[in-house]
């Protein structure tokens, strides 16, 4: 799910599957038909900003209400937190940078697919951040209880298994009857 489609749902509140498979057969519709995604192209590039201003703000508060799971008067939560964020803004922009002047990125092969490899994720700040803190939150260890408790993991213990949650059938089922042939678990 992309950034925008993630914000209207969060703007809408609307979590349906249906409703996801009505707006992909939407796209689908009018990405076949260039009459009318010349309607959509033709929408101004600062209303265009304006929604992904709206729709990333969405992005990024649920995002960030999943700390709400962590302790976060923690010295390791907020050192994972706090480096991962920091090193996030700073490494892409370091690569950015060196891109402009150089004309190619920090990693500079005689593999152009290779150099791509690299050069791109790491261009970016939520794939940097995310990368690291992931990294961070496996590696930091205190006492094993107490780092669980401090991650949040003991939120999500009740949601390991699909079969504790009586709506999981009903929620995750296929249109059409096509559970048959493609069970959910």
């Amino acid at each position: 799910m992309n950034g925008e489609n993630a914000g209207l749902l969060a703007l809408t509140r609307v979590g349906s599957r249906r409703v996801v498979q009505i707006s992909a057969g939407f796209m689908i519709f009018f990405s076949i038909l260039g009459k009318f995604g010349a309607v959509f192209a033709s929408i101004p590039a600062p209303i265009i900003g304006a929604l992904y201003c709206l729709f990333f703000a969405y992005v990024g508060s649920a995002g960030l209400s999943f700390l709400q799971f962590c302790n976060l008067n923690s010295f390791r939560t907020k050192f994972v937190l706090g480096f991962s964020v920091f090193m996030g803004l700073s490494i892409p922009q370091y690569f950015n940078e060196y891109t402009v002047v150089n004309g190619y990125g920090p990693v500079h092969t005689r593999a152009r697919w290779f150099n791509d490899m690299i050069n791109v994720p790491f261009s970016s700040e939520p794939f940097v951040a995310g990368l690291l803190a992931l990294f961070l939150d496996f590696t930091l260890h205190q006492k094993d209880s107490q780092t669980r408790r401090d991650r949040g993991m003991h939120w999500w213990d009740r949601f390991r298994s699909f079969k504790t949650d009586t709506r999981s059938e009903e929620f995750y089922s296929l249109p059409f009857n096509l559970n048959k042939f493609f069970p959910s678990v």
